[in-house]
């Protein structure tokens, strides 16, 4: 060491152990600082350029506007320092101690952060452009709003972390431990992700066009709005995950796993879906123009036991662009406030003992006329559906006579049995439930059933996925005004209508 060095650390030495903390605007250029105690010292814009503070104690230091360019801070202990403003580029800052520390904008352009402990960091607005942060800690560190385009981070520890609006355009996240973290609106557009974790994050709105994320585990993330555009994607865990008007144009989801997810309103124009796994994903409400797929996956377990082949492009599309099956119940009548206090309260007892009718109806008040819209993603909940939805009105009795009727006539025709199974399974659990149900809904004390509402005619009609319907009740009275009453009749040709609205199924689970 240098005699010069030597008396730049003993007059900053024997400062600090005679108590001064306060070295704001000194120059410690090029000094040799290594291991030297300087916890809670004051070193506002201090120029530290090509300092060496290796293995030095800087805890809960001030060093807010410093110039640290080129420094080295390889195993230094900062936590809780205050580095806001301070430029630190090109500095070797490899295993250093920053949990807990302020470096609100701050430039560390190519800076090495190697194995750096940084939980709960603040690098609110920095510039972290092409630093090297492989293997960091970065747990519930905030990044919102800061620049890391470039930078490595791969192996990176970051759950719960705040990248918030970050800009991680073209940045290496291999294999990092991203679970739970804010990457909502945050630019990561030609990002390396490969096998990264995701897991319960929040992506919504973010920019992932060309990245790849191809093995990445995004179970349970929220990716509504977000810009996959030409990502890749293959193999990704994509289950259980919020997709609602995600862009997936010419996207690779090759064996992507998408099983619980929800897409509606997704843009996946000239994606590769082959061998994707879409157990329980709407396949409806998307956008699947000139889409690739040979086969997908729709087993519940995604092992391959249930394989929908496509023979074109049309077969895939038309799958993939279903409409759901509804059960439409039209009463001559206008829905009055009771009525309606009623209706809520019947139906949500209903849906706690058949989980298909969990969502509420749709209602429509017409001039005369109110219609209830029950939609279902499986074609084989209508008929047990409108079994229990007509129970609260007058025509119950009637239309789940013709009800049972059509289901006798489907045991008898020549139809794929797994599909007769499934289709009589779910409305003997409908009638099982009945009893109770009609005693249940009788013992409301909050309104009188007994109303012009539920007395009025109605029509029951449903529509399969494939937008063939079958009216399975219409009243003698409906339409006609109050006319003298007629018995209800079903009068429709039972074998070929039947026929011709099951081969109408997209497909049944």
């Amino acid at each position: 060491m240098q005699a010069e060095e030597l008396l730049k650390r003993f007059a900053l030495v024997k400062r600090y152990t005679e108590g001064d903390r306060d070295f704001t605007g000194i120059n410690l250029n090029e000094a040799n600082l290594s291991r030297i105690n300087l916890s809670q010292s004051i070193l506002r814009r201090a120029s530290l350029f090509v300092t060496n503070l290796s293995g030095a104690n800087l805890s809960d230091a001030n060093l807010s506007e410093a110039n640290l360019n080129v420094a080295r801070l390889s195993s230094t202990n900062l936590s809780r320092a205050i580095l806001n403003g301070a430029t630190i580029n090109v500095a070797n800052l490899v295993r250093a101690d920053l949990s807990g520390a302020q470096l609100i904008g701050a430039s560390l352009i190519r800076s090495e952060l190697v194995r750096c402990e940084l939980s709960k960091t603040n690098f609110t607005g920095a510039n972290l452009t092409e630093a090297d942060l492989r293997e960091v800690k970065l747990t519930e560190a905030n990044l919102s709003g800061a620049n890391l385009s470039g930078a490595n981070l791969r192996g990176a520890s970051a759950s719960s972390a705040n990248f918030q609006g970050a800009n991680l355009h073209g940045a290496d996240l291999a294999k990092a431990e991203l679970s739970g973290v804010n990457l909502s609106n945050a630019d990561m557009r030609q990002a390396s992700l490969q096998q990264v974790n995701l897991s319960g994050a929040d992506l919504s709105g973010a920019n992932l066009k060309w990245a790849d994320l191809s093995g990445a585990n995004l179970n349970g993330a929220d990716l509504s709005d977000s810009k996959f555009s030409g990502a890749n994607l293959n193999g990704a865990d994509l289950r259980n995950t919020n997709l609602a008007n995600a862009s997936l144009v010419h996207a690779d989801l090759t064996e992507t796993n998408l099983i619980n997810a929800d897409w509606v309103g997704a843009d996946l124009r000239g994606a590769n879906l082959t061998g994707a796994k879409l157990y329980l994903v709407p396949r409806f409400g998307i956008i699947a123009d000139d889409i690739t797929c040979q086969w997908v996956d729709i087993s519940s377990a995604g092992d391959l036991t249930q394989i929908q082949q496509f023979n074109s492009p049309s077969e895939s599309r038309k799958f993939l662009n279903r409409t759901p099956g509804l059960v439409r119940i039209v009463v001559d009548a206008l829905l009055d406030h009771s009525a309606n206090i009623f209706l809520a309260t019947a139906y949500s007892e209903i849906a706690q003992h058949y989980h298909a009718m969990s969502c509420p109806p749709n209602i429509e008040v017409g001039y005369r006329r109110t219609i209830l819209t029950f939609k279902f993603d499986g074609d084989e909940h209508l008929l047990a559906a409108a079994f229990l939805a007509i129970v609260p009105f007058k025509d119950a009795v009637q239309t789940q006579e013709n009800i049972v009727a059509v289901s006798k006539n489907i045991a008898s025709q020549n139809l794929d049995k797994k599909r007769i199974v499934q289709l009589c399974k779910a409305l003997s659990a409908a009638r099982d439930n009945l009893n109770n149900l009609i005693y249940l809904l009788s013992t409301m004390p909050m309104v009188d059933r007994k109303t012009k509402f539920f007395e009025s005619p109605t029509q029951t009609i449903l529509i399969s996925s494939g937008q063939e319907s079958l009216t399975v009740n219409s009243h003698g009275n409906f339409g006609k005004g109050g006319a003298t009453h007629q018995e209800s009749k079903f009068s429709l040709p039972l074998g070929q209508k039947v026929v011709d609205f099951l081969a109408s199924f997209d497909y049944v689970e």
